[in-house]
């Protein structure tokens, strides 16, 4: 018969399984977001490309694909590596979500190569080309979202969770970029993309503090530092020319295409700027994955070496000392021999092992659990603007600022809002 100490081994062994099982999908991770990087420069050479009628960022497209390419393939691999892993894993529910949106984002992969082609024939406009590529784009943040929300361990759920929420709003501002560099290159911005800008603006401002409540104070620092006050101070200034309505602007206060350049420029440089923070959280990420491994493997051998030293007999007296009264001195048998005290001290120490286990998993389902609320609100967040993009035939600006504003006007939280439109789900007209 099995004692208590085997099926701690068996839970710790799990437990390392899983962490390893973490460790791949968090370098996946990282990749994932070394090429939505890439591509996000690429959506942006093309819509200077297509706004410019290929006069612009024709030589410099070239170099940028073949980069996106090569990226592209380690992703791929690293989807192949988690199918093969579980494959191996009968029964193992845990990645269900994360190959539905692989399986999703794949075939936008496959669609690249024609999406680029037309692209270089002149035969997009610019708005479409930043659709398609933001298409694609939100497909690869969804296994990023999808593998932060699977994420067992607190401490790297959290890292996680800030690396996506950095990276959600990094995407932002490269739609941002642009949205920007192609309005200002044809010289008008009309009101459904100066509307679309701010709200592009306000996610930015909204998924970076997420990201500032789930860091360390040492990202924070890095984030600070790598925003210089000159490079947002002219962002700042170009945006004011980019969303000021005509009837407030000067007279003859068109957008002047040569800001076109300039905006793509610092807009790409506090982007750039940004990778830096990008790349620190999936180093944080990738060392937090490896100490937490090693930690949980000298806690195994200490429990195998408990394991080769622990008499045959299991004594389970001490279950029960919690809550049988003591028994009176005059009671108590006389002292044991020192084999059998021995034997008796190893089998408390394993008990003692098992509610410390105990204690620290509930802890960490505690913290887990508060870690994916910032998870499970922006799915509600999500359902409901997608029920009311459907039903009322809203934009995705639009739904998200309906509400916003319902949540202002009732002082009530986003959220709460969220569950209050999709419990009035099954009364919306179909």
């Amino acid at each position: 018969m099995k004692s208590g100490l085997h099926f701690l081994i068996a839970a710790r062994r799990s437990e390392i399984d899983a962490l390893e099982q973490l460790a791949r999908t968090s370098e996946l991770v990282g990749a994932v977001g070394r090429l939505v990087h890439a591509l996000q420069r690429e959506r942006g050479m093309s819509n200077l490309f297509l706004a410019s009628r290929g006069a612009r960022f024709g030589d410099q497209r070239d170099p940028q694909i073949a980069e996106c390419v090569a990226l592209e393939q380690a992703v791929r691999l690293g989807f192949d590596r988690l199918e093969a892993e579980a494959h191996g894993r009968a029964g193992d529910g845990n990645h269900t979500r994360l190959f539905s949106r692989i399986a999703w984002v794949l075939p936008g992969l496959d669609g690249l190569p024609a999406l680029r082609r037309r692209i270089g024939a002149l035969e997009l406009q610019p708005a479409q080309a930043t659709a398609a590529f933001a298409k694609l784009v939100a497909g690869l943040l969804s296994v990023v979202f999808e593998a932060a929300d699977g994420a067992t361990d607190p401490e790297i759920s959290r890292l996680l969770v800030a690396l996506f929420n950095f990276m959600q709003g990094k995407e932002f501002a490269g739609q941002e970029r642009a949205l920007g560099a192609a309005a200002l290159a044809m010289g008008r911005v009309d009101d459904a993309q100066r509307a679309q800008w701010l709200h592009l603006v306000e996610s930015q401002e909204r998924c970076f503090q997420v990201f500032t409540e789930f860091s360390n104070p040492a990202l924070l620092a890095l984030w600070r530092q790598s925003q210089s006050d000159s490079t947002l101070a002219g962002l700042e200034r170009m945006r004011r020319i980019g969303t000021v309505h005509p009837g407030a602007a000067p007279a003859g206060g068109l957008p002047d295409p040569r800001l076109s350049q300039a905006w793509f420029d610092c807009c790409s440089a506090r982007i750039d700027a940004m990778r830096t923070v990008e790349d620190q959280l999936a180093d944080d990420l990738r060392l937090q994955c490896g100490h937490k491994t090693a930690q949980a493997r000298r806690e195994l051998e200490d429990y195998q070496r408990l394991l080769d030293t622990l008499a045959p007999r299991d004594d389970g007296e001490r279950f029960f000392d919690d809550v049988l009264a003591p028994v009176p001195a005059a009671a108590r048998p006389a002292a044991p021999e020192a084999a059998t005290l021995y034997g008796r001290t190893l089998e408390r120490s394993v008990l003692d092992m098992v509610q410390a286990q105990s204690r620290r998993l509930q802890a960490m389902g505690d913290e887990l659990e508060t870690v994916r609320a910032s998870l499970n609100e922006r799915k509600l967040v999500e359902r409901a603007k997608g029920l009311l993009m459907a039903h009322r035939r809203m934009s995705e600006e639009e739904a998200h600022k309906m509400l916003r504003q319902t949540a202002m006007n009732q002082n009530r939280r986003l959220v709460d809002v969220a569950e209050s439109v999709l419990a009035m789900a099954d009364y919306l007209p179909r």
